[in-house]
């Protein structure tokens, strides 16, 4: 979408606050990188302040400056950077202070919220230590008042179990426990300014809800300034008070939440906005994203009728009329009800990831049935260690099935010898979350997309270079681009050759796990609907595994809702976003944000709600 307006007009005006003072006060800010004996650009002129008790979010897509502009407030950019302008925090201008000056300052007056608490968390520590060193680098305290303030932090963050975290090491928590000890490390001396650079993007949806939570109650709290760096516009309208737009290194618009997503001026923030899915606007055979076409439904009045009803005293006999509905709705899943055996099929599978030394085996999946037959997309949802990816890794052969039948294309996975395991693997193909790791660096992307077709025998010579040429066309990219390296390529380019190399093969099955997760919204919009008309051109049965919602409504039939290990729901997309009868699928639904800021504030209503008739 970059590639789709001109920068052409006046930069925005400044983005000011209202009332007192501001926290920080950015004025005139210019971020350089030298590359090749050259710099580059990477902020231009930024202008914004940000008041005590206030969210700014900075969001943009990768490459619009979003988060070098903000480690610049902090010296915390490599050494081939320049910074100029001006930047203060208080009435004091920071950008220039020496290194020692900076380091006092860092963790003392500014905090910041990593993206992944695993890779910024020292793993040979326990996270007790961690903050209490950081407690006492900046305050003249004893080991004893260290320990006890770093309690009574992750009390403030809500952990479930302070004692237990302040012993464990970072491996030892949830990726939530983890975020909590983070944000609890970074409010360790009650900082002026937090930076939170996309706290919640790996997470799970539950999970992110309760962050966001969190951070909304410690903002009330402290009345610290926030500065949100993200490219989620559900979270944007969940926090945000303010919204800077960036794109290539430029603020092109800002003004308040409601502005900004009811009234947007530029035509680049109308086409971010537009690229977001929305949980509850896909129609059959409509595009990716939100829009503003018809046919939204009203997720929010659903859950709110779903729950009202869950509320209400039932007897037996109103519950197995329920399930023999249900189970109706299942067996006449509509008049294009797919004929012939299915291409995955399911029943009472058990999955066990096998004993390694003295760890036991850890069965993972138990007794999931489901099936997908040709031209379907059954969309996998839950939530982190549900057995989502088990199942979708054991569809492939790479985990063995314990108990049941696993069938892919009639062929029987449970108990199947290496030859026949071989052979099946011709007939799935898999799309990973990641592209940049699941494509060989070493190879050109013609030689990534033929490698599978040359060892399968499928194709060599000029016939192999004119498969290769067909499958770039049909991801929609150059064939020139056959010669570049994965390096070369942007995220969403990377991602294109991945369902490329996926599709060589034309597999009856695809897998497809967290495709779209590491990427920005515009380029997830992109990929989406590539993917969408690739498997109704080509009509092959998808297992697509994700926690994004809204992705599923864009793209699936039927949908199975997984939890601890177990199917816990299942039927066609709209039984289960429209109308779900589980009280977790409702909680799942509810805790996705809905990137309008009226229709988020109903959803944390709602979601309270179900929590509370959960717990009662």
């Amino acid at each position: 979408m970059s590639e789709l307006f001109d920068d052409a007009g006046p930069a925005a005006p400044p983005l000011a606050g209202t009332g007192p003072a501001p926290v920080l006060e950015v004025r005139g800010l210019c971020v350089d990188f030298g590359v090749d004996k050259e710099w580059v650009p990477a902020a231009i002129d930024l202008d914004y302040e940000v008041n005590a008790g206030e969210v700014l979010a900075i969001v943009g897509e990768s490459g619009s400056g979003k988060s070098a502009s903000s480690m610049a407030l902090l010296g915390l950019l490599p050494s081939n950077s320049r910074v100029r302008g001006s930047v203060k925090l208080n009435g004091r201008e920071i950008l220039h202070l020496s290194p020692a000056k900076l380091r006092q300052l860092r963790g003392n007056d500014v905090a910041v919220i990593f993206q992944e608490p695993m890779t910024a968390m020292n793993p040979v520590y326990t996270i007790g230590f961690q903050i209490v060193e950081t407690i006492r680098l900046h305050r003249a305290v004893s080991p004893g008042a260290a320990r006890d303030h770093a309690l009574r932090l992750l009390e403030l963050v809500e952990m479930p179990d302070p004692e237990k975290a302040f012993r464990s090491y970072p491996h030892q928590l949830s990726g939530g426990q983890r975020q909590r000890a983070m944000i609890a490390q970074s409010l360790s001396c009650d900082p002026k300014l937090l930076i939170a650079d996309e706290p919640t993007t790996a997470l799970d949806v539950t999970v992110q809800a309760e962050i966001l939570d969190l951070m909304r109650n410690l903002r009330t709290k402290l009345d610290s300034a926030i500065v949100l760096i993200t490219h989620d516009m559900g979270v944007v309208a969940d926090l945000a008070d303010r919204i800077a737009v960036m794109r290539r290194g430029r603020i092109v618009e800002n003004g308040t939440s409601l502005q900004i997503f009811n009234n947007p001026q530029h035509e680049y923030t109308r086409a971010l906005l537009a690229a977001v899915p929305h949980l509850g606007t896909a129609k059959d055979g409509g595009s990716v994203g939100g829009g503003a076409g018809g046919g939204e439904v009203d997720i929010n009045a659903a859950l709110a009728a779903a729950t009202g009803a869950s509320l209400e005293a039932v007897d037996g006999a109103e519950l197995l009329r329920r399930e023999q509905e249900n189970a109706e709705a299942l067996a006449h899943a509509g008049p294009d009800r797919p004929a012939g055996a299915p291409v995955l099929e399911l029943s009472g599978v058990a999955i066990e990831y096998p004993k390694q030394g003295r760890v036991p085996a850890f069965r993972a999946v138990e007794g999931a049935s489901l099936a997908i037959h040709e031209g379907q997309v059954l969309g996998l949802v839950g939530e982190s260690g549900s057995g989502k990816t088990t199942i979708g890794r054991a569809a492939v052969g790479l985990l063995p099935v314990a108990e049941g039948s696993l069938k892919v294309a009639g062929l029987e996975i449970a108990g199947a010898k290496r030859r026949q395991l071989q052979a099946l693997r011709r007939q799935v193909g898999m799309v990973f979350q990641d592209p940049s790791s699941s494509l060989n660096p070493r190879l050109p992307i013609g030689e990534s997309i033929g490698e599978p077709m040359y060892l399968a025998g499928m194709a060599k010579g000029a016939a192999l270079q004119q498969r290769i040429e067909t499958l770039l066309d049909q991801v929609e990219l150059p064939r020139s681009y056959r010669n570049r390296y994965p390096h070369e390529l942007s995220g969403g380019q990377k991602q294109r050759v991945g369902i490329a190399r996926a599709l060589s093969l034309r597999p009856k099955l695809m897998v497809a796990d967290e495709p779209t997760s590491a990427l920005d919204v515009s380029v997830q919009a992109t990929v989406l609907q590539l993917f969408r008309n690739l498997q109704q051109e080509l009509g092959f049965a998808c297992l697509f595994v994700t926690h994004d919602l809204a992705v599923i409504d864009v793209l699936a039939d039927h949908i199975c809702v997984m939890r601890r290990g177990r199917i816990v729901e299942q039927g066609t997309r709209d039984q289960i976003l429209r109308n779900p009868q589980e009280p977790y699928t409702r909680r799942l639904l509810a805790a996705v944000p809905l990137p309008d800021p009226e229709k988020q504030r109903e959803r944390r209503e709602l979601r309270s709600q179900l929590l509370a008739a959960e717990s009662s």
